[in-house]
């Protein structure tokens, strides 16, 4: 019942009477109903929506798609043919696919399974790869569109329908807080006068609500059963991504009636502070402004996935080389030196006639003819290119896929990125990026749901002068606590004369002796129960002390704007368990003031078309009384405005106005007498502005009964006024009553951050990363939250860069490039000119600047200055604008991109980016779908980046070159046996060797390095962030590392090749006497390449696990099983294969000799160069791991060479929160100075007087301090010269501060008058006595 009647209270105000200057209550004039009317059926307005007859949009001409939305780059049609196009684009897969082409032919020197089978295999697992996680995205797209919605069906009745269901022209109802399902015209609302709120954080980013109200004509569809019978046309304009536009007109009841966008309700927004709203369908699915403002998922690769296919490139360069050199040097040989050698010559073409045909066929080798050396030498050619094939890795691919899933799996599972509060965690959505995450440079995050919980907090107040809730921040007391720690004891001389030295106990640097100057500091501990929206703590204000304050009055008429001057509606606990109540307002600020108003004793209780109702403590009776004011006026708050005032008349007549806005706003309407408390205000919206909090300040006037009569008359004419003066009339009117005011005090709230938000951008600040932060809000709550989460700083020079008035009202393109490029070039001169100084660059641009900045023009010259900035923050900002940000920093900087959100106004940038985030937090999952990782929370993008990226980037680094290193050393041994052989083509291995080798005998070790890895334990990347520049530096994947990879491949091949030749050649295999054959030495030489490629893996494994071991001694061990087995086989499956290693190979002593030798010498080339660079040039995980190796049997974190490391990692930064720490610590530092400075120069006064004397000595100013001086120089020079040695030591400055002002009448009369020589008879007299 309470819940009803608190609803039906709200119904009957009628907001449409209140607001003033609103968008939606200006009635349209005439020009605009006629400029509407003229545009509907021409190119790009052409659109035809029958409301309440979805039935007729079945067929064409007004057929338009279901309200389905699909976010997956896949369907069952395309999933085939554009999954191989992504497969058959990467070099190495194409290669082998015309490799796999040409085996189907005898000319291949393999077998067709051999080629064949292990393409089929990469492809498949890849494809399937693709498979699987655009399955996901459609289960995520599945869940969005299986929503419901209430959706009319006839006769008045409403059932739950699928969003995907719906179709143009379906009549809903949306209850509160729910999400709009697609682009609605709204009809009606829950409110009395067809008003809604609604909230469109998830387009824009703003969190304040807005206004939306419907027709006149339609407000009496306010029921189920009105709809029965309900008809309309629309005639609209066509889908486009325009969020703010919206032209058309409804015929209804034989009536048309102009539309605009405040009778739009947009997909994706929701449903605030209104009951339920009914709508009808106008763009649906993939025709909605919000998915229009979206683009295409696209195809994302890695830096080092691209990079792979110039390797790639580089190898097939080496196997051309080869074939070519292969291919040559059977020219010369045919046309030389085999046509004398009998064993290859053919018979004749008589001999040839005799034979039978078996024997011809036998003899007739249509790709060997010596006869023709250029075609033989051609073939050889084609012949060669697949015989070194495996010069180029086939199952590098797959492998990276294998173990990117792996990775990815990994990072899901990883406890630390859960969150306890949403219970989700971190999800990687596709695999293709692991090793990106450890390359980002730049960082594009949202505000709103991103880094800030949309959640406000009362945190402090400035009341009459003094500051309530703590001046002390999180900065000073960590800059107090690092001083503290920095600082040594130290001494002062106390006289100079004698030499004697008085050393002072340790000086306790705290900050509260600086803030104290301030005025007013007090913090409480008392903790108290949790309130939300209220985080104040100051025992002078709460539980009714503030009675006690020396300005009553004015802390009475504080509290009294916060609860009076809103918007906002009162809801009451349905279990009347509190009588606290809970508020609704259009924004969260309004929520917050209404709550601490409550808090402090002024409950807003009740309110109805003109009477609010305060609950209020009275001072003088001690109790609650409950007090009526008249709402006389409402002035709204309006971006241009920003204030808002509210003219109310109390209970004994008299006339208010109370009025609230920006500081500057307030500050220039205060009445001469109504600046009492300007100036410590100001000191204390510094510090708030400082801690990242918003402001607003409070004011009120008192007028006069004919006054408000006579003002009230023109601001009603105004009001009624119909045509484009109305809006000036309005404000020449509110003007002329909003003057003279008398300032309050301020109130600034926090929009809360959300956990661990400015630890994360401190640590990735020290990583090295440089974060932009894009948000849809205004400038002001932008730059707050810049302060609130570290990305500006106080001593920061800040660039504004914003349309001048003149500039945008004349509304000439050239005019506002010349002013953009104006203060673009004043801005970047400054940066060049002052580069080299401590103070970093901010820039903060609005929407319609950067609309101008981003021309093609001018965005180069704004880049450039941008990017030289320690942060930029860009506000006001589009969607479309945040995906052109983002495009256009990724080309200018050619850096990796990571781009963060949570809202379907970010899904352009997060697609835009390199990496796109997205955060599952409350507001949908648009961003999620869109994304390539989400998280619960901004927070976790530190672990997720520095060590989780920073792994996977280092992983994947040494596993493509390890590939690269083992896929040299191995064909290459083909290449050195064709040179041996004369180019005759012949293979040194058995077919299965070589299709054991990538698929079997090396990939387990490769695939083990890849997922399991680690040069640092997670903590150790946490404590040393700027291990992560190797990643964006690429210091693991440079071309020199790549280039000797390949050197090292070359040499070990040529170790093994020729070592084997050499060794087997003149040397018999066996006792017997027998020799190695081919297949023996085929054998052998394959033996030492895999103990060599596995031996060499476990050499570069930093973090070895019983799975790296089981991997890589088991390959080995493999091999050995795969021999035996295999050469146990019959000869007809085994070939010359059969039993080589129990009768050939195996009781040879010499095969195991030389596979020990050959590893040996093989590695020796590696071992040397770690040796030399661990030795003399060591990187920073080289460091650590040896501290870590070196220090094991200690508590390694605790000692001072692991402690020094860790304060040199640490990057200097211009942005976090350390950052923000050393620029206070500089400050502090600065004000010692001055303090040692001060201390110094009392040090010489002080002479003999007693060591407690320094208390008040060191309140003395310096004014105070140079008469002190003078005087005991006098003092002294007077006593010498009367004779008076001791009479001069024993100089009593207490005398003088003491006695003289009581003489003189002020210590400024001393000052003045420096009358010494009365002072010294005084001051004499007094010891003589």
């Amino acid at each position: 019942m309470v819940a009803a009647s608190s609803r039906k209270r709200k119904g009957k105000i009628r907001w449409s009477k209140l607001y003033s200057f609103a968008a939606c209550f200006r009635p349209l004039t005439s020009k605009e109903r006629l400029a509407a009317h003229e545009l509907i059926g021409q190119p790009g307005f052409s659109r035809v929506v029958f409301c309440n007859e979805p039935h007729l949009h079945k067929r064409k001409p007004y057929k338009y798609p279901y309200n389905y939305i699909s976010t997956t780059k896949y369907n069952v049609l395309t999933f085939l043919p554009r999954a191989l196009f992504e497969q058959f684009r990467r070099v190495a897969n194409f290669y082998f696919l015309l490799a796999a082409i040409f085996s189907l032919f005898s000319l291949a020197p393999f077998s067709r399974a051999s080629l064949i089978a292990p393409l089929v295999f990469v492809v498949g697992i890849s494809m399937l790869k693709e498979a699987v996680e655009d399955w996901h995205r459609f289960l995520q797209d599945l869940d969005v569109n299986n929503r419901t919605v209430k959706t009319h069906i006839s006769n008045g009745v409403f059932v739950d329908k699928l969003w995907k269901e719906l179709r143009v022209g379906d009549v809903v109802k949306v209850n509160k807080g729910e999400y709009f399902p697609s682009d609605l015209l709204l009809l009606s609302s829950g409110n009395e006068d067809g008003v809604c709120y609604v909230e469109t954080m998830n387009l824009d980013g703003e969190t304040n609500l807005k206004i939306k109200r419907c027709l006149e004509a339609s407000l009496c569809l306010n029921e189920d059963e009105e709809f029965s019978k309900f008809k309309a046309t629309v005639h609209c304009e066509d889908p486009n991504p325009n969020l703010y536009t919206f032209v058309g007109n409804i015929e209804f009841e034989k009536e048309s009636y102009p539309l605009s966008p405040s009778q739009l309700l947009l997909r994706d927004s929701k449903l605030r502070n209104t009951d339920y709203i009914y709508g009808v369908v106008i763009f649906s699915g993939h025709d909605t402004k919000a998915v229009r403002n979206s683009t295409r998922s696209p195809s994302k690769r890695s830096r080092i996935e691209r990079k792979m296919d110039h390797i790639i490139y580089i190898l097939f360069s080496m196997l051309v080389l080869v074939s070519l050199v292969s291919s040559f040097g059977s020219l010369l040989y045919l046309r030389q030196d085999m046509v004398d050698w009998w064993y290859l010559q053919l018979p004749d073409d008589n001999k040839v006639n005799d034979l039978d045909d078996s024997n011809s066929e036998k003899y007739d080798d249509r790709f060997f003819n010596p006869s023709k050396p250029v075609q033989s030498a051609g073939l050889q050619f084609i012949r060669a290119l697949i015989l070194y094939g495996y010069l180029i890795p086939i199952s590098l691919y797959v492998s990276i896929e294998v173990v990117k899933v792996l990775q990815t799996m990994l990072i899901n599972k990883d406890i630390e990125l859960y969150d306890d509060v949403t219970c989700k965690s971190v999800q990687a959505r596709t695999s293709n990026l692991n090793e990106e995450l450890g390359q980002v440079e730049m960082i594009l995050s949202d505000k709103t749901g991103t880094l800030t919980c949309n959640q406000m907090e009362f945190r402090k107040c400035s009341i009459a002068g003094v500051s309530y809730g703590g001046d002390i921040t999180e900065v000073d007391l960590a800059a107090s606590m690092r001083m503290n720690a920095d600082f040594e004891p130290f001494e002062f001389s106390i006289d100079e004369t004698d030499g004697a030295t008085r050393s002072f106990e340790p000086f306790e640097f705290s900050v509260s002796s600086f803030s104290a100057q301030n005025g007013n500091a007090r913090l409480t501990k008392t903790e108290g129960p949790v309130i939300k929206g209220f985080n104040f703590r100051d025992d002078r204000l709460t539980n009714e002390n503030w009675i006690h304050g020396s300005n009553l009055f004015d802390i009475t008429m504080f509290f009294r704007v916060m609860a009076l001057c809103h918007t906002g509606i009162p809801l009451e606990d349905d279990n009347h368990k509190t009588d606290k109540l809970s508020y609704e307002a259009e924004s969260p600020e309004e929520v917050s003031f209404l709550i601490a108003s409550q808090e402090f004793g002024f409950q807003f209780c009740r309110r109805t078309q003109s009477l609010m109702v305060l609950r209020e403590f009275d001072p003088s009776s001690m109790k609650e009384v409950e007090r009526e004011y008249k709402l006389l006026n409402l002035l709204e708050f309006s971006s241009s405005r920003k204030r808002m005032s509210v003219i109310v008349s109390n209970e004994d007549g008299q006339i208010f106005l109370l009025c609230k806005g920006a500081d500057s706003i307030i500050f220039d309407r205060l009445a001469d007498n109504g600046r009492a408390y300007e100036q410590a205000t100001t000191m204390h919206l510094s510090s708030y502005a400082e801690d990242g909090l918003r402001t607003l300040a409070f004011a009120y006037r008192t007028i006069e009964a004919a006054e408000y009569e006579s003002w009230n008359t023109i601001f009603t004419q105004a009001k009624a006024t119909i045509g484009p003066e109305r809006e000036e009339l309005l404000e020449q009117a509110s003007e002329t009553i909003e003057k003279d005011l008398i300032l309050l005090g301020v109130v600034a709230v926090e929009d809360k951050l959300q956990k661990g938000v400015p630890e994360c951008i401190d640590k990735l600040a020290q990583a090295g990363l440089k974060i932009w932060l894009l948000t849809g809000d205004k400038r002001e709550t932008a730059i707050n939250i810049g302060f609130a989460c570290s990305l500006l700083r106080q001593d920061m020079k800040q660039f504004h860069l914003s349309l001048s008035r003149d500039a945008e009202s004349n509304n000439q393109v050239k005019d506002m490039k010349e002013d953009i490029l104006q203060q673009i070039e004043s801005s970047y001169k400054m940066v060049c000119e002052e580069r080299n100084k401590e103070a970093p660059f901010g820039l903060v641009i609005d929407g319609k600047a950067l609309e101008i900045a981003l021309r093609g023009d001018v965005k180069d010259e704004f880049l450039q200055l941008a990017v030289n900035c320690a942060s930029v923050i860009c506000c006001r900002v589009s969607p479309k604008q945040k995906a052109l940000i983002t495009r256009l920093v990724k080309q200018y900087t050619d850096k990796t991109t990571l781009a963060i959100g949570d809202g379907a106004n970010d899904v352009g940038m997060i697609q835009e980016a390199d990496i796109g985030v997205g955060i599952s937090g409350m507001e949908g999952m648009q961003a999620v779908m869109a994304s390539d990782f989400s998280l619960p929370q901004f927070r976790f993008l530190e672990r997720l980046l520095i060590v989780h990226g920073h792994w996977c980037y280092q992983r994947i680094s040494k596993m493509v070159l390890y590939f690269v290193y083992k896929n040299v050393a191995f064909g290459l041994t083909l290449f050195y046996y064709e040179l041996y052989t004369s180019f005759s083509g012949e293979v040194l291995y058995d077919d299965w060797y070589m299709t054991m080798f990538n698929v079997m005998l090396t990939s387990l070790p490769v695939i083990a390095l890849g997922v399991l890895e680690q040069d640092v334990s997670s903590d150790i990347c946490l404590q040393f962030p700027a291990l992560y520049q190797q990643g964006p530096r690429n210091l693991h994947f440079s071309w020199s590392r790549i280039i000797g990879w390949i050197l090292n491949g070359v040499v070990s091949s040529l170790v093994i090749f020729l070592a084997n030749i050499y060794i087997l050649s003149p040397t018999a295999m066996r006792e017997n006497g027998f020799v190695a054959d081919i297949d023996s030495l085929g054998a052998t030489t394959y033996t030492c390449i895999i103990w060599t490629v596995n031996c060499q893996i476990a050499l570069i494994t930093s973090h070895f696990t019983w799975i790296q071991h089981l991997s890589i001694w088991g390959s080995i061990l493999l091999w050995y099983i795969f021999l035996l087995v295999y050469g146990a086989l019959p000869p007809n499956f085994s070939g010359n294969a059969f039993q080589v290693l129990v009768e050939g190979i195996g009781p040879a002593p010499l095969y195991w000799m030389i596979t020990v030798l050959v590893v040996v010498v093989s590695l020796l080339p590696y071992f040397i160069h770690i040796v030399i660079q661990r030795s003399y040039f060591p990187m920073d995980d080289h460091i650590i791991q040896e501290m870590e190796q070196c220090y094991k049997k200690y508590d390694v974190r605790d000692n001072e060479m692991w402690v020094r490391e860790q304060r040199n990692s640490q990057r200097s930064t211009r942005i976090g929160f350390s950052a923000r720490v050393d620029a206070k610590i500089l400050s502090f530092n600065q004000q010692l100075q001055q303090k040692k400075l001060s201390i110094y120069r009392k040090e010489e006064i002080l002479g003999n007087n007693s060591i407690e004397d320094i208390s008040w000595l060191c309140s003395l100013s310096e004014s105070e301090l140079d008469f002190l001086i003078s005087l005991k120089k006098l003092a002294v020079k007077r006593a010498i010269a009367i004779g008076h040695v001791q009479l001069a030591n024993k100089f009593d400055l207490k005398f003088v501060l003491m006695g003289c002002p009581c003489i003189f009448g002020s210590f400024n009369a001393v000052l003045g008058s420096l009358d010494f020589e009365l002072v010294w008879h005084l001051w004499a007299a007094s010891v003589l006595m």
